[in-house]
């Protein structure tokens, strides 16, 4: 445990997509810095699994984001088990990889659905038990993709360019009640997930980035633990970038000795 193992002491959280990837690491790193966490997935197995391996700070209940009523019930259940709600982390996401003009109609409705309209879904669903819990923190996980155009994201670079734009409307309007909101921008990162599509960790492994490499789920994590946290009780309405630079501009070529 580090200087900071306590930082979320008095913290409970609810984590969507938290079953595996990043979800996963964001549920872990909440726990191991003195925090409660409620896993929300639609991977059931996945998902009692990661909570079992964090013990008794970690409880699991089945979620479509998509479902307002479901969220309805992933609160309460947060309530039940743990008496508040401090943090919530939209996570939940697809993906997409198709050009514009390839890209079937029903399916970038479908991933606007989950990664846009679940995140509007769980901020309203948490507005009320964070106000009675004095204020909250709100991590809406977007992308590097709504930072920028970035080919191939048609659905997924439009759902997460709106998540930016409803975290700071957010922002603005639920600052009275000390519910802070914010987005994390994530580049691409290492996970077992991604190592299935060829990603790998390590030095010169992404050269598209200043840092020459993909990062890795802790680095997202620690942000996202941050922003959860009352170190940061006066950010909202931000935007981070945990990319390695990869939004910021395109790398050099760097001669020695220069």
């Amino acid at each position: 445990m580090s200087e900071d193992s306590n930082m979320l002491s008095d913290k409970v959280v609810l984590v969507t997509g938290g079953a595996r990837g990043l979800g996963a690491a964001f549920a872990r790193q909440i726990v191991e810095t003195g925090g409660k966490v409620v896993i929300a997935d639609v991977l059931d197995d996945d998902g009692r699994a990661t909570a079992a391996d964090l013990g008794d700070a970690a409880r699991y209940v089945h979620l479509d984001v998509t479902d307002a009523e479901g969220w309805r019930a992933a609160v309460e259940f947060t309530l039940t088990k743990f008496g508040t709600l401090n943090g919530l982390v939209n996570n939940a996401g697809i993906s997409t990889g198709q050009y514009i003009e390839h890209e079937p109609l029903e399916h970038f409705r479908k991933v606007l659905d989950i990664n846009l309209v679940g995140v509007f879904n769980g901020i309203q669903a948490v507005v009320a038990p964070m106000r009675a819990a004095g204020g909250g923190s709100i991590v809406n996980i977007s992308s590097a993709a709504g930072l920028m155009g970035l080919a191939l994201t048609a659905g997924y670079g439009a759902s997460k360019w709106g998540v930016r734009g409803l975290s700071k409307i957010a922002a603005v309007e639920l600052g009275t009640d000390r519910i802070r909101v914010n987005s994390v921008h994530p580049g691409m990162t290492y996970t077992p997930m991604t190592a299935d599509i060829g990603i790998q960790p390590g030095e010169g492994n992404f050269p598209n980035t200043p840092m020459g490499r993909v990062g890795e789920a802790d680095e997202i994590a620690g942000a996202v633990t941050y922003l959860l946290s009352d170190g940061a009780s006066y950010v909202t309405g931000a935007e981070i970038a945990v990319d390695g630079g990869w939004t910021t501009g395109p790398t050099v070529n760097r001669v020695m000795g220069q």
